[in-house]
Parts: structure tokens; C-alpha cells; sequence
């Protein structure tokens, strides 16, 4: 109980911080996508149990990414969004470059890291590997989703937009990166991939409110250099 309560204090912070990043304008929601890539990479190899099932640790980091490219597609534009996209996986091929160039060092005697870093980041390729190609074909199709739906509606129901868009995309998202990630690492996978799949839902109708206060947050340069 403990953890889904923490699970849903969690939710609220990251999404918080994306909409204070917005305040300040897009690169600090570039900033915010890049960062989020990054930690659900390493957040990722950390098992627990939430609301009785079990979950890994990069659900909401990544989730919220989502919410940062909506926001940016809605008040910058279709391309903005997609550099957003673009940096986070670059960041995410110079994670994965890094983190082995750091593993392949000899550690001094008196260093104390080397068995946690081994821990953390031998998984690291097939993670990240399974991230980028789930996170790239993810986002390019809700960033996709969320303009045919607008289009569709004339630019009503944003609701409507970001938890269509999202909701689907995240399915996509979960499905890919669980089957090439832990195929023959983890039994159950389908009940993985669903039950990670409604905790990114759980967070995505949780952001459907920051959406709309993103109106009352928009800085100078969504209103200067909308595309």
C-alpha cells in the first residue's frame, strides 16, 4: 500500500515538473525529456510491487515524457515536438555509449562503485537498445495521433487529444520495449505488459489536468514561435 500510494505522490511531482519547465520555455521541456530518458533507463532495472502486481521503476519518468511532447505539439507545433523526440534519443545512444565506456575501466582498489555500476548497467544495452526503438516508434506515432485528432475535432476536446494519443502510443510503447527487453529474461509477459501499460494510463489521465493549466503557464515564446 505504501508504494502505490508513493507511486501516486510520484506521479504528481513528475508532472509537476513538467509543467514548471514549460514556464521557462521549450528548451527546458527539452531538458525535461532528455532527463526523463535518461532516468527511465536506469530506473528501469528496479523491481517492485504496486497496487499488488509487479511494476519497475521507470513507469513514471517515462510517462511523463508524454505529457512534455502534448504540450510542446500544442503550443510549439508538430516539428517542435518531434526535435524533442530526436534529442531524447540521441541522449539515450550517448547513455548507452557512457555507461559501458565507464564499466570497461578498471576500478581502483579503493574503489567502492564498481559492483553497483556492474549491477546497474550490464543490463544496460538490451535496455536501452529495447527503450530507443519502443520510445522512438512510441512517440512519433502519439505525436502523430495527437495532430490527426486535433485535426479531426477542429482543435476541441484537448482531453480528448492527449489521452487518445497517449493511451494508444503507450500500448505500442510497453508492448515493444517488454518483448525485446526481458523476452526470456521474465515469465508473464503479457500480464507486464498490460499491467505496466494501465499504470502509464493511470498517469496519463493524472496529466490530463496539467495539460490544461499548461494554458495558464505558457511563456512568451509559445505565443512568438508557434509552428
Amino acid at each position: 500500500m505504501a508504494n502505490s500510494v508513493l507511486f501516486l505522490i510520484w506521479a504528481f511531482v513528475c508532472l509537476s515538473f513538467v509543467l514548471i519547465a514549460f514556464r521557462f520555455g521549450k528548451c527546458w521541456l527539452f531538458g525535461i525529456v532528455v532527463a526523463d530518458v535518461i532516468l527511465a533507463n536506469i530506473f528501469v532495472v528496479k523491481g517492485m510491487v504496486l497496487f499488488g502486481l509487479a511494476a519497475t521503476g521507470g513507469n513514471v519518468v517515462y510517462a511523463s515524457i508524454f505529457l512534455a511532447t502534448d504540450i510542446l505539439a500544442e503550443h510549439y507545433g508538430y516539428n517542435t515536438a518531434r526535435r524533442a523526440v530526436f534529442l531524447g534519443f540521441f541522449a539515450s545512444i550517448f547513455f548507452l555509449v557512457a555507461t559501458q565506456f565507464t564499466l570497461k575501466f578498471e576500478p581502483a582498489d579503493y574503489d567502492i562503485a564498481q559492483p553497483a555500476f556492474s549491477t546497474i548497467f550490464s543490463l544496460t544495452p538490451r535496455i536501452v537498445i529495447a527503450s530507443m526503438i519502443a520510445y522512438l516508434i512510441s512517440q512519433n506515432l502519439a505525436i502523430s495521433l495527437f495532430h490527426a485528432i486535433k485535426r479531426l475535432t477542429g482543435g476541441r476536446h484537448l482531453w480528448l487529444r492527449n489521452n487518445g494519443s497517449t493511451i494508444a502510443s503507450q500500448f505500442v510503447d510497453t508492448a515493444i520495449f517488454t518483448l525485446i527487453a526481458f523476452w526470456g529474461v521474465y515469465p508473464h509477459l503479457l500480464e507486464m505488459i498490460l499491467f505496466t501499460w494501465l499504470l502509464k494510463v493511470i498517469v496519463a489521465i493524472c496529466g490530463t489536468p496539467f495539460m490544461y493549466l499548461a494554458a495558464h503557464f505558457k511563456p512568451d515564446d509559445a505565443a512568438d514561435h508557434r509552428e
